[in-house]
Formats: structure tokens, C-alpha cells, sequence
């Protein structure tokens, strides 16, 4: 299973928020590419890079931050937040990312979704499944829709996705531990590489979501707060 980093941005800076609300915003560093750099130096490979500002404002916003990481350091990189055209896509390929995670285009422009999924490729493009009592949300967590996760996730995986980040929006920043049994459900009834995301708040649970098959399992307030340490995380690989 992927161990990945989450580095949240506002206004260049590295940030977290709980429960995507912006008005909790906290500031963990300055410079993200010192977070970057010390993601790498433990042996992790991998970042989950997302451009806050781009994701409220929709469209892209700290491409700069993305560049200067990916140009210094050899971190594979998924980038998300504020993609709205194939240009965009282009801009972060182009940029240093390896992925794109793109949701609320998947939530109110399918068509669009599904013409990047034909143009980038099922491992290029990563599936942002954000939802808030089973209802997914979008445009940063500030817009919620009707669509049910599970059906979200199951009827882009018939169409071809692979890759699904998933975010319970109100285990985000909780520490609270993440959302075992839906994440079960999308595995047993769903084909696809899902990767969880929110409420990681120790080791034990990251070990839990490997147990239950997730991919991957993004990591970002516990490793802040310091309830995981990179060292920790880099022994699980």
C-alpha cells in the first residue's frame, strides 16, 4: 500500500484545515518544498499536492509550488484543486505531476471528466470522491450534490477509472480515525484502486486501511500534529 503526504495549500503556504472549513485554516510551514524535502529525505515517495486556493476559486492557483517541488525533488506527485479544461491537465502534467486528481469536474460536468479520462489516461487521472454524510461534495467542500458515494465511485469505475481518492469530510482533520466500513462497502462492491483519505490518526490506522485493501492512504494532520512521525510511516513501506 502507498503511504502519501498531503501538502494543502494557501497562498504558498502549507496549510491544514478541519473539516474543509477555511475560516480554521492553520499555517504548518512557509515553505512547502522544506516539507517536500523532508517527505523525501525519510524514504516516502509519494505527495497528494492540493491547490486550496484553486479548489475555492476554481481554477488553478499555486502551479508555482507544484513546479518548484517537482523540479527539486523526485517526489511522485498528484496534484488537485482548481482543474477545470484539458489545459489545465496539461499545465500540471507539464508542471512536474504524475497524477491529476480531478472532482468536482466529476461531479458537475461528467462528460468533461470522462473526455479527460479518454484524453490523460486511467493512470494519469485520479477520481476526487469527497462526500459529507454519503453525499459527495464539490468545489472545495463548499458545494454539496444528491449523488450517493457509492454510486459516484461505482458508475466512474464502469467507465473506466481506476484511481479514487476518497475523503470523508467529516473525518478530515479529526484525528478521529477514517471511515472503515464505507471504505469496505466501495471495496467489496467496486473494482478500483481506492485511496483513503481523512481522519488518519495513527499507525493503526493506517495499518487498518492496508488490511481492508485500500492502495493507498493519505496522511496529513496526524503527521503535522506529530501523532505520526515520517520515520513511523516510512517502516510500514
Amino acid at each position: 500500500m502507498r503511504i502519501i503526504i498531503a501538502i494543502d495549500i494557501i497562498g504558498g503556504k502549507c496549510v491544514r484545515l478541519t473539516r474543509g472549513d477555511f475560516n480554521t485554516t492553520k499555517v504548518y510551514s512557509e515553505d512547502p518544498l522544506e516539507i517536500a524535502r523532508q517527505i523525501e529525505d525519510s524514504g516516502l515517495k509519494y505527495l497528494h499536492l492540493v491547490d486550496l486556493d484553486g479548489a475555492k476559486n476554481k481554477r488553478i492557483e499555486n502551479i508555482r509550488v507544484l513546479e518548484t517541488i517537482a523540479g527539486k525533488t523526485k517526489l511522485t506527485i498528484d496534484y488537485g484543486g482548481g482543474l477545470r479544461s484539458a489545459n489545465d491537465m496539461k499545465r500540471v502534467f507539464n508542471a512536474g505531476a504524475v497524477q491529476a486528481t480531478a472532482g468536482s469536474i466529476a461531479v458537475k460536468e461528467p462528460l468533461l471528466f470522462l473526455d479527460w479520462l479518454k484524453e490523460f489516461g486511467s493512470e494519469r487521472l485520479i477520481l476526487g470522491a469527497d462526500f459529507s454524510g454519503r453525499k459527495v461534495s464539490a468545489s472545495g467542500w463548499l458545494e454539496n450534490s444528491d449523488i450517493e458515494i457509492t454510486d459516484f465511485i461505482s458508475g466512474y469505475a464502469d467507465k473506466g477509472v481506476k484511481y479514487v481518492i476518497c475523503t470523508d469530510i467529516g473525518k478530515d482533520g479529526m484525528l478521529q480515525g477514517p471511515s472503515v466500513d464505507i471504505y469496505k462497502e466501495i471495496l467489496t462492491g467496486v473494482n478500483v484502486n481506492l485511496i483513503a483519505s481523512g481522519g488518519i490518526s495513527s499507525i493503526q490506522d493506517i495499518i487498518e486501511m492496508q488490511k481492508i485493501g485500500c492502495e493507498g492512504t493519505i496522511v496529513g494532520k496526524a503527521f503535522y500534529e506529530g501523532k505520526v512521525t515520517l520515520k513511523e510511516l516510512s517502516e510500514l513501506c
